[in-house]
């Protein structure tokens, strides 16, 4: 690591005002440890590696989660599973089961996550992605809770080549995909109460692939990549990547967010959504006039992999 980016680590730290900045570096491939962790004819491989980082820790890539152990989010808009209705006035929202996340009124959640998500109220896990890569998706949660309620997502841009952040596209065997979450919150009656958009919190917790991580800014709170690199090779030999722990208590509404960034906006052109119908056939939900649903996520789109988003509906 550079002398300048071990300068900026310790501006960060010398307060004791945010969370250690050095990121754990890895080098190369992962192991893969789970195999097809979900399958679905026309879907990218969805696998789990493991890589051990210059300081001797172990890490879950892309990342460490529940699926396969926590109940699934219902389908808005599923191949996968056959549920592929032409518009939302097609969705029997009674047959939607209601969660319980501590309080008696009533919300649903229409989101469009890429790639994948774990979604929290309060602190309860409401849903985790149906499918964690591809084919694209759209989920519908209900749930009651008691405002003020504390949204907390992990966000996972998967990759074909572990450890790496990439996949195979735009001709070249190693190139790093995109993320991005849209959602609207409506209450009992179908208005809107909560939008993704610029008012969000979002920390960053993977990014790759990188060429030398030198390039990161980390000055204070911030963890940006945006001048780094975006590399596209059929080479992946020498890519590094960069880590840090999820914190304790993220999820819980009492979780000090107030110095993580804002949350980026991007457009549906730049998330590339044209031909999702899991998106584009629901246009009224994520791009109501009045109420647009914007794509939220780090400051940057490409190389950050594992991003956690938090806002509180007062």
């Amino acid at each position: 690591m550079s002398e300048a980016v071990r300068i900026a680590v310790c501006l960060g730290l010398c307060t004791g005002a945010v969370q250690a900045q050095e990121p754990s570096i890895t080098v190369g491939s992962a192991e893969t440890v789970v195999q097809d962790l979900y399958t679905c004819d026309g879907g990218r491989p969805t696998d789990v590696g493991r890589i051990t980082a210059r300081d001797g820790t172990e890490w879950t890539v892309p990342a460490e989660t529940a699926f396969g152990s926590a109940p699934a989010a219902p389908d808005l808009y599923n191949e996968c599973a056959g549920v592929t209705p032409a518009d939302a006035r097609a969705v029997d929202l009674a047959a939607i089961p209601v969660i319980d996340a501590g309080g008696d009124e009533a919300f649903v959640a229409y989101l469009f996550g890429d790639d994948d998500f774990e979604l929290h109220a309060n602190g309860t896990l409401l849903g985790v992605d149906a499918v964690p890569f591809t084919p694209f998706n759209a989920s519908v949660v209900r749930f009651t809770a008691r405002r003020p309620v504390t949204f907390a997502f992990m966000m996972v841009d998967w990759e074909e080549n572990l450890g790496l952040g990439s996949e195979a596209g735009r001709g070249a065997a190693y190139s790093p995909g995109d993320g991005g979450l849209a959602m609207m919150v409506t209450n009992a009656d179908g208005a809107p109460v909560l939008l993704t958009n610029g008012d969000w919190r979002a920390q960053t917790y993977y990014v790759a692939p990188l060429t030398d991580p030198a390039c990161l800014n980390l000055s204070g709170p911030v963890r940006d990549s945006a001048a780094c690199e975006i590399p596209r090779s059929d080479d992946g030999t020498g890519l590094m990547a960069a880590h840090w722990p999820l914190p304790e208590g993220w999820t819980e509404p009492g979780f000090d967010d107030g110095d993580w960034p804002r949350a980026s906006v991007y457009s549906d052109d730049t998330v590339g959504v044209d031909g999702k119908p899991a998106f584009t056939d629901f246009p009224d939900l994520f791009d109501r006039d009045g109420a647009d649903a914007r794509f939220i996520w780090s400051s940057n789109l490409v190389l950050d992999n594992l991003v956690l988003l938090r806002r509180t509906l007062d």
